[in-house]
């Protein structure tokens, strides 16, 4: 994420997805204590905009390159 990036929306966790064989998709969630495997269509559906918008809110690779350049410099 663009260090700029006060709000995303991969601040309530990560976002597990996983497309099976058979094009069914499913989720997983993980805490510390615990992990919860995801098949409710409706969930997953709101996991994938997440991770669409993750996607839309991220560097470029050549920018996410450049930042940790940076930061290897700064060492």
């Amino acid at each position: 994420m663009p260090l700029v990036q006060t709000s995303h929306a991969g601040l309530h966790g990560p976002i597990a997805l996983l497309e099976a064989p058979a094009h069914k998709w499913f989720g997983y969630s993980e805490g510390q204590e615990s992990g919860q495997f995801i098949s409710d269509l409706k969930v997953i559906s709101v996991l994938q905009g997440r991770y669409a918008r993750m996607r839309s809110q991220a560097l470029t690779m050549q920018d996410s390159v450049s930042l940790l350049q940076r930061m290897r410099g700064d060492l």
